[in-house]
This record gives structure tokens, sequence and C-alpha cells, in this order.
């Protein structure tokens, strides 16, 4: 059974720093794209950032590009979102999610939240002003 357990999330201040962790198992992830998506009441799952299972490849959304790094631990199985800079619109519920990457088109397909198989439960993240 796949599991993604996100921990890590919080109330902080503007201009503080959280790091948020996915712990996962259940399968070989080795294929698969790990990406972190955010939602606030009313709307939908927004794309934060993404980055390939060996580390190497990453991306960004534009709101927190130079802000947010995320990163890979393959011995621990686990995947990373070190947030700086946090700002009160990066208030929302986080979520870890991994997407295989077979049978998958057009470039930066992992933006998009219906293309991720397994969900983790979400960690709210509150930025104070």
């Amino acid at each position: 059974q796949v599991q993604l357990v996100e921990s890590g999330g919080g109330l902080v201040q503007a201009g503080g720093s959280l790091r948020l962790s996915c712990a996962a198992s259940g399968r070989t992830f080795t294929s698969y794209i790990m990406g972190w998506f955010r939602q606030t009441p009313g709307k939908g799952r927004e794309f934060v950032a993404a980055v390939s299972w060996s580390g190497i490849t990453t991306d960004y959304a534009d709101s927190v590009n130079g802000r947010f790094t995320i990163s890979t631990d393959l011995a621990k199985n686990s995947v990373y979102l070190q947030m700086n800079g946090l700002k009160p619109e990066d208030t929302a519920v986080y979520y870890c999610a991994a997407g295989a990457t077979w049978g998958k088109f057009g470039s930066r397909w992992y933006i998009r939240p219906s293309e991720y198989e397994y969900w983790g439960q979400g960690t709210q993240v509150t930025v104070s002003s």
C-alpha cells in the first residue's frame, strides 16, 4: 500500500522559514516525479514544486521560485520542501504527491494535479503578517 505522509507544517511569521517533509513508502518511486501542491479554501490545488526522484531535475511555480527549494533523500525515501521568506499568501494546506513518468505527455505535465496517482493527507502552513 502506497503511503505519502507529510509533516512539518505550522504557524510562522512573515519572513520566516519552514521545512516540509514527505515520507514515501509502499513501492519504488524511481520512475516517479514527486510534487508539492497547495490548496486554500474554495480553490483548486496549485502547483508549487516538482522534483525527479533522483533529485537532479527540479521545477518551481513562479510565485515560489527563489524562495522554496525541493529536494529528495533517497536513503530515507523522502521528499522535502524548504520554504524561506514566507509570505501570508503562502498560507495553505500543502500536499505531497507522486506521479508516474510513463504515459504522460506535454512539457511540464507535472504541474497538473490530475497527473498524480498518489497523494498525502496534507499539512497546514499558516503565515501571519
